[in-house]
């Protein structure tokens, strides 16, 4: 039987595995692609807002450090960076401690399922598993840690949390994605129409990716969707954002509205996608459509795939489908502002003693997931499985505050609204490299 079976090879899943190795526990990491860091492997062309020293974990430098790593300089990395200078050097490190080619299907107690208490506590994790070659495997382990993050479950572009009508069978055809174009595919939609829907970090990254490509060939037209009216932090914190790269990100992209190389479209909820040949059109709720779009790009956000949980006992918010005290801290309809507390083992703790999920994942639905939270939480996961119940508890981290108030804003709030933040005035525009943390 395994002591920690570690589900997921990205940045918190090899982490996970590093800090457990630091404690003396031998870790098994289960990863479902052919190498590790599979999510982030999809978006190497984009580049983090968050520097080196902010997505390096401290236990897994110590690890490397004992190898004939490098460690990078000083910079913004992008995801291939990320991979190769750090991510893949560290799954080396591990050796055969990570499998690859493995996908969960299930976790569950050995014995028992979700419905049976007697026993309960005295059984193993039972972890049932799909092998590349299409065989199936069951394993046991003494705990278990989630980290197998949320990209394989983009959120949709209808307004309602489902698909809109029409939207699966546009995407299908390829015409509608769900993806930051790489550069390539930016070029390659010089003079047509492309409709960008979302307004998290990715939206204002392709935003800023393809408003470059409009400032060369005018005849390109970019359309940026947003489901509600225009607030005060529509373009982010810009100068209060306490990662300077994340609120670049914000302003550039305010930069490119106001010179009208993307049109902005707000209150628009999507509820239609209609095929017109090659091109599709997209059909709010209020009878609005915008003109035919030779692409569609939906960048709404991700959400959590808890089915291979399903047998085991969680305590989760219905609202963001994250951890329930974890989703206190990171719930937008009920904070104001931008400054979110670290969370550890206690908060990420459920009624199945010795589970875990981590990442983005332990976020649920919320979208302010840095890779630094992740760091913090499988430190004191792996010390709370170790029974270190004081470095569990302790608090090694201070999140950036993103210096946005007012949350999500009114989710009908009018167009005309007060400009700014209420922690800052306004910032203005200015032009910085633009990047992206996932």
């Amino acid at each position: 039987m395994h002591e920690v079976v570690v589900i997921g090879a990205g940045p918190q899943g090899l982490a996970a595995a590093a800090h457990l190795l630091e404690r003396g526990v031998e870790p098994l990491v289960l990863e479902a692609g052919d190498g590790p860091a599979a999510a982030v492997s999809e978006w190497a062309h984009v580049r983090l807002f968050s520097k080196w020293s902010e997505v390096i974990d401290g236990a897994s430098k110590r690890l490397l450090e004992t190898t004939d790593w490098i460690e990078p300089a000083e910079g913004y990395p992008m995801g291939a960076q990320w991979i190769s200078e750090y991510l893949a050097p560290l799954a080396e490190t591990l050796a055969e401690r990570v499998r690859y080619g493995v996908r969960v299907t299930g976790v569950s107690k050995k014995g028992r399922d979700r419905s049976v208490d007697a026993g309960r506590s005295d059984q193993p994790f039972t972890i049932h598993m799909v092998n590349s070659d299409g065989g199936e495997e069951r394993i046991e382990a003494r705990s278990v840690i989630d980290a197998s993050g949320t990209w394989n479950t983009p959120s949709p572009a209808g307004a309602d949390g489902l698909p809109a009508l029409g939207e699966q069978a546009v995407a299908a055809a390829g015409i509608l994605s769900y993806l930051i174009p790489t550069p390539e595919d930016a070029r390659a939609l010089s003079g047509k129409h492309v409709v960008v829907v979302g307004n998290g970090a990715s939206a204002k990254t392709a935003i800023t990716q393809l408003a470059r490509i409009a400032r060369r060939d005018p005849s390109t037209q970019i359309t940026w969707v947003l489901r509600r009216g225009v607030v005060g932090n529509t373009f982010g914190g810009g100068t209060a954002d306490e990662l300077p790269e994340r609120g670049a990100l914000g302003q550039l992209a305010e930069k490119y509205v106001a010179d009208g190389l993307a049109d902005l479209v707000t209150g628009f909820r999507v509820v239609e996608v209609n095929r017109d040949g090659d091109r599709a059109i997209l059909v709010a709720e209020d009878g609005r459509s915008l003109a035919p779009a030779d692409q569609i790009i939906v960048l709404t956000g991700f959400r959590p795939d808890l089915s291979i949980l399903s047998e085991v006992r969680l305590e989760i918010d219905q609202r963001l489908q994250a951890p329930a005290r974890v989703a206190t801290e990171v719930d937008p309809n009920l904070h104001s502002c931008g400054s979110i507390r670290a969370t550890g083992a206690a908060d990420l703790a459920h009624p199945e003693e010795d589970l875990y999920i981590v990442g983005a994942k332990s976020y649920g639905r919320a979208p302010t997931f840095l890779a630094l939270t992740g760091f913090e939480q499988v430190r004191s996961v792996a010390a709370a499985l170790t029974g270190d119940l004081e470095a569990a508890q302790r608090v090694d981290l201070v999140l950036p505050d993103t210096g946005v108030c007012g949350g999500a804003g009114l989710f009908d709030a009018p167009e005309e609204t007060s400009g700014g933040s209420c922690c800052a005035t306004a910032p203005a525009p200015v032009e910085l490299v633009t990047s992206l943390n996932r």
